[in-house]
């Protein structure tokens, strides 16, 4: 017998971590078979994990969630940063906001951080979230936020938390009322609209990354409750359509051996900075979010502290 298969997959806005229904080798073929298509090695290059993941060493991942459209590579407009510690059963979701004013590393440019992923892919928006934030990650799980509206469909819906009312701009339904409290959002195409609002929210960004983690959590903690088999085909289909990831089977195998239980216990941050107003040489102004050092040492002794 097959234990059950979490296999992490990731959205954004963000991850999703998918239960495989145990017990038969054409499910075990299934989630293989997706994971092998997901696989990119094209952008960075890494060694399998599976010794340090079976082994049940804390482990760190960059969610990228990317807006991308036909003829347009997008940007990473939700930038995660993930650290699991099974022996403390913990997750640690720091967000970065996606317009922190950074160096785009392998571009020779300052601009926001969401625009590496657009010059240069994920090695780049890798390379440039390690540089801002002075750590080093090496694996990336990449979905199309697109995706997370198929996640959201294949899971039949989820039930959400909303701290704030508004009637939507016309990223769902224009009109739409979206009230305060428990709300289930029983489409991906409603989900969507709810976590890309952030004009009606006095939080900005912060509001709306807020939204996004909830989202995946809740998508997370449905199909791991899922025992049927068609719900899984419907989720691996979802999967293999929008996301990308250097992990491999055997990375994400033992990831969802040896970490299911840090889903107990979740901790979310926002990294915070100032407004910053910049001129171009055209006189145009451009909104950067200018984060201080002390403000990455904090989210840096975050994950350190998750990592020990």
């Amino acid at each position: 017998m097959l234990k059950k298969i979490f296999v992490t997959l990731g959205i954004i806005v963000g991850l999703a971590i998918v239960a495989g229904g145990a017990g038969v080798w054409y499910m075990y073929h299934s989630v293989k078979t997706t994971a092998n298509k997901i696989y990119d090695s094209t952008e960075t290059k890494t060694q399998s994990d599976s010794k340090e993941l079976q082994n049940q060493k804390p482990f760190s991942i960059l969610l990228l969630g990317v807006d991308q459209r036909k003829g347009d590579p997008g940007r990473s407009d939700t930038m995660i940063a993930l650290t699991l510690n099974p022996t403390k059963k913990s997750m640690l979701m720091v967000s970065i906001p996606r317009d922190s004013k950074a160096e785009i590393v392998g571009h020779g440019s300052i601009s926001k951080i969401n625009s590496a992923y657009a010059y240069g892919g994920s090695k780049m928006a890798l390379d440039t979230f390690n540089k801002f934030l002075g750590v080093n990650f090496d694996h990336y799980i990449r979905i199309n936020m697109e995706g997370l509206a198929d996640l959201v469909d294949a899971v039949g819906g989820v039930t959400v938390h909303n701290d704030i009312s508004w009637h939507d701009e016309g990223y769902y339904k224009k009109g739409y009322y979206y009230q305060k409290g428990d709300i289930t959002l029983d489409t991906g195409a409603k989900a969507l609209g709810y976590v890309r609002m952030r004009h009606l929210d006095n939080r900005g960004d912060f509001g709306r990354n807020q939204r996004q983690r909830d989202v995946i959590m809740a998508v997370i903690n449905k199909a791991a409750s899922f025992s049927s088999f068609s719900k899984y085909q419907d989720i691996l289909k979802a999967v293999q359509s929008n996301i990308k990831t250097n992990l491999t089977f055997e990375d994400m195998k033992n990831m969802a051996q040896n970490y299911r239980d840090c889903r107990q216990n979740v901790t979310n941050y926002e990294v915070k900075g100032n407004d910053d107003w910049e001129k171009t040489a055209s006189g145009q102004r451009i909104y950067y979010l200018s984060v201080p050092e002390d403000e990455k040492q904090r989210a840096r002794d975050m994950i350190s502290e998750q990592q020990q």
